[in-house]
């Protein structure tokens, strides 16, 4: 039997309908969120576009039908992420902020944490609730595995009795300021129950209400670009949550950070195709009817007819890698991590590569906003590389760590097979 990459009738219709509902809720906004003076106020400008996501069910469509959600695949979410990223990734990327905080308990928790935790956001058909998830420390998120008690996540949460005093400041925590700005509705905090231990046998992800006395929003930060998406410093001073909050146990935060860090990776891999797909869109559009002042379109030129070449196949390979990164996370649970490491760090820098392509080919023009979308393509494609566990100080060393272990070989990713150092 052959491999079929196919689009099924539903999955088309999939797509269809997720490139209507982005031209039609996410592209009136863009000028909103660019004219805003800073991120707060960006992101602010998006509240009725996510109420349109919540009505929709795009808010609930990751979570499992046996607790009201959509129960989407993974490569259904993929063929959605491209069509909205196409248009524009802001919204997008703060319902993956809720995908990503809520992927713990969907994955790991308890019946009784999925049904306290999961079906509020199902219920929620306005958008009001955003969760967030508190992983970044002030000083950086790469060594958050270490085994070095001195190093690593310095959010400490201490059991006193039955209760869990979580201590420590987090930062880029997105959707944490809330629509309010005191706080998300529910932070998935990753913290050490240990201080004197590593890891391995003490990080641990703790579910945290947003209205827990002692959670504060500190600074929003501005940024370059995806400046909708908003992620501010988060404090944690003595917040006091349940004991039964905590998803699992001490030092099973490390495959949790792990599997929730590869569901957000694959989808960023195709959000970063959508990018490349309106670059070249916008890039051939040029090239088919501008002259330059010459006598000939500027396609039937050699440099920049390679230059869309390059972008053309660097779209094809890095969505049917998307895809496969999905269909391999769902094969094996989300503990095969491989090709999702690969999708996130291989797309996410095409996408850069792709817009500055196109950028040449169209030339200086685009370096002015009211010129070209491709300048703000451009910010919103720099922050793929460098968010969701940073391609240099996380990503490459997540497979270098793969690299090492005994039993990899070369073809366990094409093959979807287990690794056999995973444990179940």
């Amino acid at each position: 039997m052959g491999i079929d990459f196919n689009l099924s009738p539903e999955q088309l219709a999939v797509q269809a309908n997720a490139r209507e509902f982005a031209q039609r809720v996410l592209a009136p906004g863009i000028t909103a969120i660019e004219a805003a003076p800073n991120d707060w106020e960006s992101f602010l400008s998006t509240r009725e576009a996510f109420r349109e996501f919540a009505k929709a069910g795009f808010t609930r469509s990751f979570i499992p039908t046996e607790y009201g959600g959509g129960g989407l695949s993974m490569i259904d979410f993929a063929i959605s992420a491209e069509e909205l990223a196409a248009v524009d990734p802001n919204v997008p990327t703060t319902l993956l902020g809720n995908g990503l905080a809520l992927n713990p308990v969907i994955t790991f928790g308890t019946e009784a944490q999925k049904r306290k935790f999961l079906i509020p956001f199902v219920e929620d058909t306005e958008g009001d609730l955003l969760a967030a998830y508190a992983f970044t420390e002030v000083d950086g998120g790469a060594n958050f595995d270490s085994d070095d008690p001195q190093a690593g996540v310095k959010t400490i949460a201490e059991l006193q009795g039955d209760t869990w005093v979580i201590n420590g400041q987090k930062h880029f925590t997105v959707n944490g300021t809330g629509w309010d700005r005191n706080g998300a509705s529910l932070f998935c905090v990753i913290c050490r129950t240990d201080p004197q231990k590593g890891a391995k046998e003490s990080l641990s992800v703790i579910m945290v209400p947003g209205n827990t006395p002692g959670i504060s929003v500190g600074e929003v930060y501005d940024k370059v670009g995806q400046r909708a998406v908003v992620a501010p410093r988060v404090h944690f001073d003595d917040v006091r949550v349940p004991r039964e909050n905590i998803i699992g146990q001490p030092g099973d935060g490390v495959q949790m950070v792990s599997i929730a860090f590869s569901w957000t990776a694959a989808l960023i891999g195709a959000a970063a195709v959508g990018i490349m797909r309106t670059a070249f869109e916008e890039a051939l559009e040029f090239a088919l009817t501008d002259t330059r002042g010459g006598s000939k379109p500027v396609i039937v030129h050699q440099g920049p007819a390679y230059l869309l070449a390059d972008i053309k196949m660097r779209i094809e390979a890095s969505r049917y890698l998307s895809w496969k990164a999905c269909q391999y996370f769902e094969e094996t649970g989300g503990l095969a991590e491989e090709i999702a490491i690969m999708a996130k760090v291989y797309c996410s820098e095409l996408a850069v590569q792709s817009v500055y392509d196109a950028m040449r080919i169209k030339g200086v023009n685009t370096y002015v906003k009211r010129f070209s979308p491709l300048e703000r393509l451009m910010r919103n494609a720099m922050a793929m590389p460098l968010y969701d566990g940073g391609n240099m100080g996380v990503r490459r060393r997540q497979l270098q760590e793969m690299f090492m272990q005994p039993g990899y070989h070369s073809m366990l990713a094409a093959r979807s097979e287990m690794p056999p150092w995973v444990k179940a």
